[in-house]
């Protein structure tokens, strides 16, 4: 199962740093999961329907955003923004929880009476050990963003990453014989990738840090998505860039309070794009990254994250509400506070 496949070594240095047995971990609560991912068949985004409880539910609506760091989120101003769109009476917090810290966030999110929680970086992958079910998109990407915790404390994950950042695109954008570079292999790039290729992209090359690491991945997505090539590329060694289309960044380099100040790729290599070439960071946070304000520079179409941003939320609390909020109420919130 795909879940094993990508997260043994992870479970295993987990377990033992925390001094757990590795079913402890995989059951904070002791309870026993249902379902984990699996090798999945394409498919295509759909709307989010939201749950039918099997028992009354009187929790408050209580929601919440884990990720570390995460004390810039903006997640709050658009979420709180949003359920006023609706006349809902919620409450969403940011709650930085490192990777050794999810086991009991998890926890405290279930006793709390919690509804749902969004996950950002870097708990988009190691989250799936605590869900019971998980929608197909999610299942594909391998990484969650949204989970939905139900009146019997089951959680479902879900991914609403991928409906985002594909959405973010002109309506009129051809992606048919184009070629992606996709920097990072995280949670973000997972979704970046089943979006591109379900669009009908024809290639797309990875550029990471450790080669070796994302073999799994490289083989699961040439499984999934035998129409599209696949291959993987040291970030550190760019040098020409003049094979690819579309350039997205899903690292957290150039995040604000992580590496403001940065970019994943400097000036030189960035200009052998060709001129016609497009260029996308799924950071929201600033607005301008220093890899975006090297694009527009150089003449790029650009796409920030704000979009990907917006797009997710409103599927977030679609699932969990089973309402839709305003997204220029949304959006006109999150400017604000930018």
């Amino acid at each position: 199962m795909l879940n094993k496949d990508l997260y043994e070594k992870y479970l295993q240095k987990k377990a033992k740093k925390l001094g757990v047995s590795v079913d402890e971990l995989k059951n904070p609560t002791q309870s026993t999961p249902t379902q984990s991912f699996q090798t999945a068949q394409t498919i295509q985004p759909t709307s989010y329907e939201p749950e039918t409880p099997t028992t009354i539910d009187k929790r408050e609506n209580k929601f919440a955003v884990i990720g570390y760091p995460i004390r810039h989120s903006l997640s709050a101003v658009i979420h709180n923004s949003g359920f006023k769109s609706v006349g809902l009476d919620a409450k969403y917090d940011v709650l930085e929880t490192s990777p050794e810290d999810l086991v009991e966030r998890i926890k405290f999110l279930k006793n709390q009476n919690y509804k749902g929680f969004n996950v950002t970086i870097p708990l988009k992958l190691p989250v799936a050990l605590f869900v019971d079910e998980v929608d197909k998109t999610a299942d594909i990407a391998s990484a969650i963003n949204t989970v939905l915790i139900n009146p019997d404390r089951t959680l479902k994950g879900f991914n609403t990453d991928v409906t985002g950042f594909i959405n973010a695109f002109p309506k009129d954008f051809v992606f048919s014989g184009k070629t992606a570079g996709i920097l990072g292999t995280g949670g973000a790039s997972r979704a970046a990738t089943v979006a591109l290729a379900q669009a009908g992209i024809k290639e797309i090359r990875f550029y990471t840090r450790n080669i070796p690491n994302s073999l799994e991945l490289l083989n699961y997505m040439r499984r999934v998505f035998a129409h599209v090539t696949f291959d993987a590329y040291q970030i550190e060694h760019i040098r020409d860039l003049s094979m690819v289309d579309i350039l997205v960044n899903t690292t957290p380099i150039g995040m604000l309070g992580h590496s403001a100040d940065m970019t994943p790729v400097e000036r030189p290599q960035m200009a052998t794009l060709p001129k016609t070439a497009l260029v996308y960071d799924v950071i929201y946070n600033p607005q301008n990254t220093v890899f975006i304000k090297l694009a527009k520079e150089l003449g790029y179409q650009t796409i920030n994250g704000v979009e990907m941003f917006l797009g997710q939320a409103i599927a977030a609390e679609e699932i969990w509400t089973g309402k839709t909020p305003s997204k220029d109420a949304m959006k006109i919130a999150l400017l604000e506070a930018l």
